[in-house]
């Protein structure tokens, strides 16, 4: 794996919503138009906004022919019309390589979707189509005009699971990583990885890696043994749900003791791999709505860039944007917003950006801030990290290694508290006051300790 992930933070932006693009048929646009809509230039006008983030990766979402949200996959090989064609895809990846920003693909290999060709195929020809190699498909029974009983991805009928134990589909998945990475691409979030077995990416990454040697390739995985995937499967990073989780929820039920536990658990992960990180996706709701309390915002910001991983940030959460994710039919949409044209002013925050809490100015300038001091600590990256003190709402965490240390010291109560300081001589960032030993944070406060 290339040295560039050491130092790689990412934008992470969900195309089809971010650029207004009709997500449901019933919308009046689907992906089988004709004429490319060139939506991705939206994207590309926000690129010098990542570069003022102190950010320098762009991890996209879907941006492959779908009939509707994106991971119902219909062509691996075209950019979905809904957001233009593939020269704009080389416009936007040739901008963000000009900036130094790398790029990550979205890929959805376990399943497509049900009006893929490859499956129309076999609706039409059964078991003697050319294709009936790719999905895991019961034919017993089976008579033409019949529907097809395919697997499909946990319980969306419209997901058609890929058969992952063929050939034919390792061939498929090897072609269309190649081809984009061809393309410019830097490297591939593999959507819903803990649905696959690991054997399979122990297939198709090697053969990838051939050609490309420089490419990263990070899991989503919500849940399993990490680590065992890891080792069996050669990806290089998972999705750290268990951090996610214990940062809104520890924090917002004011029980950092489960805080303490997802940071332990990530030295554990780091036996095998450095983890991706984040508090916000486009799977959940914004952390400016899971944690009700903005004064406790920062907290969860100030752990996500002082604990090793590879940090994303999800776009629209530097500006706290609201937004809470619904168990419904079009339940994402809120947290899948259009965003305007390009970034706004920062004096016309936050009345010119939908969603914005009245704190976007503070929250913008706080994530410039950590994510420099992030930049400034490089070896945060994969360092281990100790919990020195917690309480339900007080907790101290040092993390360090020989080439230095960061103590990141919470307190969500609405009292004072002196807490260890963990040898620390300077505040880096937050507010706090050292002496003999100790942090004195103000109710509701946090701060970054140093040297």
């Amino acid at each position: 794996m290339s040295s560039w992930v050491d130092h790689v933070m990412w934008w992470h932006v969900y195309p089809l919503g971010f650029t207004g693009a009709p997500v449901r048929p019933e919308a009046g646009e689907g992906a089988s138009a004709d004429a490319p809509a060139h939506r991705l230039g939206r994207i590309e006008s926000w690129l010098d906004h990542v570069v003022d983030l102190g950010l320098n990766g762009l991890a996209l979402g879907p941006v492959f022919a779908s009939s509707t949200h994106g991971y119902d996959t219909t062509d691996h090989f075209r950019i979905d019309p809904r957001l233009g064609d593939e020269a704009d895809f080389d416009r936007l990846v040739a901008a963000a390589h000009e900036r130094g920003i790398r790029v990550l693909l979205d890929g959805v290999f376990n399943h497509v979707g049900r009006a893929h060709p490859a499956f129309a195929a076999l609706e039409e020809s059964g078991p003697s189509a050319a294709t009936a190699a790719l999905f895991r498909v019961d034919w017993q029974g089976w008579q033409p005009g019949d529907p097809v009983r395919a697997d499909v991805f946990e319980g969306h009928d419209q997901l058609v699971a890929l058969d992952h134990s063929s050939p034919a589909v390792a061939d498929l998945v090897v072609e269309v990583m190649t081809y984009w990475l061809g393309r410019g691409a830097d490297g591939w979030r593999l959507d819903a990885a803990y649905a696959v077995p690991p054997a399979f990416w122990a297939q198709v990454l090697p053969r990838v890696r051939d050609v490309h040697p420089d490419a990263w390739f990070t899991g989503e995985v919500i849940h399993g043994d990490a680590l065992a995937i890891v080792a069996e499967s050669g990806l290089d990073s998972l999705t750290q749900y268990e951090l996610w989780q214990g940062l809104w929820h520890g924090i917002a039920d004011a029980n950092l003791f489960e805080l303490k536990h997802a940071v332990e658990r990530g030295n554990e992960l780091l036996e095998g791999f450095v983890p991706t990180t984040f508090v916000g996706n486009h799977d959940v709701s914004r952390i400016a709505s899971a944690i009700p309390d903005a004064r406790h915002l920062p907290h969860a910001l100030a752990l996500l860039f002082t604990l090793a991983g590879t940090p994303m940030v999800y776009a629209g959460d530097e500006y706290g944007l609201r937004a809470v994710k619904e168990e419904r039919l079009g339940g994402d949409d809120a947290v899948r917003p259009e965003f305007p044209d390009s970034p706004p002013s920062v004096e016309s925050l936050p009345s010119s950006l939908p969603g914005a809490g009245p704190d976007a100015r503070e929250l913008l300038a706080l994530h410039g801030e950590l994510i420099a001091l992030r930049r400034r600590h490089a070896w945060l990256h994969s360092a281990r990290s100790d919990v020195l003190h917690v309480t339900n709402t007080a907790l101290v965490v040092r993390t360090a290694t020989g080439s230095g240390a960061v103590v990141t010291a919470l307190n969500i109560g609405d009292e004072a508290v002196a807490v260890p300081a963990g040898g620390a001589s300077a505040v880096l960032a937050g507010s706090a006051s050292l002496a003999a030993g100790r942090a004195s944070l103000p109710p509701h406060g946090w701060a970054v300790l140093g040297d």
